[in-house]
């Protein structure tokens, strides 16, 4: 697992790169908020309940939640699947609204 920040995500999406966005946190907080990733909590990734987003072993994704701890959790689970090359964002969306604003 590979750690990036909200800005190289921003940026990314700015510049119209397709992203592989994985939200981990509950339809609650993606409700309140969300950065259009694919929502998979994390309880679902521990019961290996991974079908939306098993096509993306090989490919980037990159993880997101509140603060960045329950997507670390969730792309080190993600790799013992077999995924190659997952990214938790840093800082979570916490991070993201303090630097960018809803």
């Amino acid at each position: 697992m590979e750690a990036i920040t909200v800005d190289e995500v921003k940026r990314r999406m700015d510049a119209g790169e397709e992203l592989h966005l994985v939200d981990v946190r509950e339809p609650f907080e993606n409700a309140e908020f969300n950065i259009g990733g694919i929502l998979l909590p994390l309880g679902m990734i521990q019961t290996m309940q991974t079908d939306e987003i098993d096509d993306l072993k090989d490919e980037e994704v990159i993880l997101y939640c509140r603060s960045g701890n329950r997507s670390g959790q969730a792309a080190m689970f993600l790799e013992t699947m077999g995924f190659t090359n997952t990214k938790n964002l840093l800082g979570g969306m916490l991070a993201w609204q303090d630097k960018f604003g809803k």
